[in-house]
């Protein structure tokens, strides 16, 4: 586990600056952290939703096939690294409203590092259940908040109020970003590759 992932938990004031100076020394450095994080989620998905299962009924549990299960995880993977990618590229976008000059690699990374608490938040999915996933997925998206609005200025070198304003803007774009993948995500795995679900009597 890396130091600045620690960091982002612990000193994320102090884990901005570390993240900067790595990406400008290498500027692929993020690339491991989202493309190994990044398989958290659809990896404990795919287990829970296939050993463990959720109950949709009284004395009844619902798994998802194996092969039905590897689809959905695969699609999840691929929107989070489409999803973290267009953020990165509307931050660099958004930059030059504001004189800065990160290059794209520096604003992938930056979007990467941001999300790491919903990649954190992914191993709920060991344990399938809507209210866990209600809970654990609202607090890494006040975290995430925290981390950009924390993290945007330090990355980026801006003044207090151009990163604020700077910040506001990329949460809502996205915000958008997330819930436009997702919900093309959940169209294709239900439309195009017809889920195949196994139920079991309990008990």
């Amino acid at each position: 586990m890396s130091a600045p992932f620690v960091k982002l938990f612990t000193q994320p004031n102090y884990a901005w600056t570390d993240i900067r100076k790595e990406e400008e020394a290498h500027p692929h450095h993020y690339l491991a952290h989202l493309l190994l994080l990044g398989l958290v989620p659809p990896v404990c998905l795919y287990l829970g939703t296939t050993y463990v299962g959720w109950s949709l009924a009284e004395n009844e549990t619902v798994r998802l096939s194996a092969a039905s299960a590897l689809q959905l995880c695969l699609l999840l993977y691929v929107s989070i690294l489409v999803g973290v990618a267009l953020i990165g590229l509307f931050i660099r976008w958004m930059s030059r409203t504001f004189d800065a000059r990160p290059t794209v690699n520096q604003c992938i990374g930056f979007a990467a590092y941001t999300v790491t608490p919903f990649f954190v938040a992914g191993l709920a999915g060991l344990y399938p259940s809507r209210w866990l996933a209600i809970l654990v997925l609202g607090a890494a998206s006040v975290y995430s908040t925290f981390l950009l609005f924390v993290g945007l200025p330090t990355f980026m070198h801006e003044r207090k109020e151009q990163g604020l304003l700077n910040s506001t803007c990329v949460w809502g774009v996205g915000l958008l970003v997330l819930v436009t993948i997702l919900v093309e995500m959940i169209l294709i795995w239900f439309n195009m590759l017809s889920p195949e679900y196994l139920r079991a009597t309990v008990g």
